[in-house]
């Protein structure tokens, strides 16, 4: 049933871990601890984190500061979670498996568990619709950066990548002028035309634009 061979339970408050216990119920293997300093890091076992909400410290989105933390390590989930104090877009976008909310009963924190054992996000359907819609618009948006870097490169002449290479490179204009056979007054007419294409004010931001995209294009002749 298990993609988990572990759950650890970080419960920092006096009360006992309840829903380790129903953990532990349906055959799952449990280790609780009171502070995060407790843990044990080891690579011998696939381990799950639930880390109770309520008795951590917190970041300004309501999400336990060492969820971050151990994220690196392994898959992390939140319980005892108080509605409206944690933004639950964020704690996905963050990595974060699920939310167990404190006001929920039994038979639906069980479902929970078990679903994010079997390697299943848990949260509201409302959320993750809203969530992959995000994502989507942000790949979208990335997109048409890249049409337009793409349209770009491509006004740019064969000339004017081999001078944007040598600008890169630390050639003035008489340097360049003398390794492409050209004038000075020709080197500068290209460098005007070199700005205008990528909308750079000066060599500065073109060597900027040329760090940015000469290694997603070959700028060669």
């Amino acid at each position: 049933m298990s993609h988990v061979d572990e759950l650890v339970f970080i419960h920092q408050v006096a009360a006992p871990c309840h829903l380790a216990i129903l953990a532990d119920s349906i055959g799952l293997k449990t280790v609780v601890v009171k502070k995060p300093s407790d843990l044990l890091m080891t690579k011998e076992c696939n381990r799950m984190f639930l880390i109770a909400q309520k008795g951590a410290a917190l970041d300004s989105k309501g999400i336990p500061v060492v969820a971050s933390r151990l994220l690196a390590q392994a898959p992390v989930a939140l319980y005892q979670v108080e509605r409206n104090t944690l933004e639950p877009k964020a704690a996905l976008l963050l990595g974060v498996k699920g939310l167990l909310y404190a006001d929920q009963g039994m038979d639906l924190l069980l479902t929970g568990l078990r679903k994010m054992v079997a390697n299943e996000l848990w949260y509201e359907r409302a959320l993750l619709s809203d969530a992959f819609n995000y994502l989507v618009k942000r790949l979208d948006n990335q997109n048409e950066v890249d049409q337009d870097t793409v349209a770009m490169l491509q006004m740019l002449t064969g000339r004017e990548r081999v001078i944007i290479q040598l600008v890169s490179s630390g050639a003035r204009n008489k340097e360049i002028a003398h390794q492409l056979c050209i004038s000075e007054h020709t080197v500068k007419a290209h460098i005007s035309s070199i700005f205008r294409k990528t909308q750079s004010r000066n060599r500065v931001e073109l060597l900027r634009w040329a760090q940015t995209y000469q290694s997603q294009f070959e700028l060669s002749s």
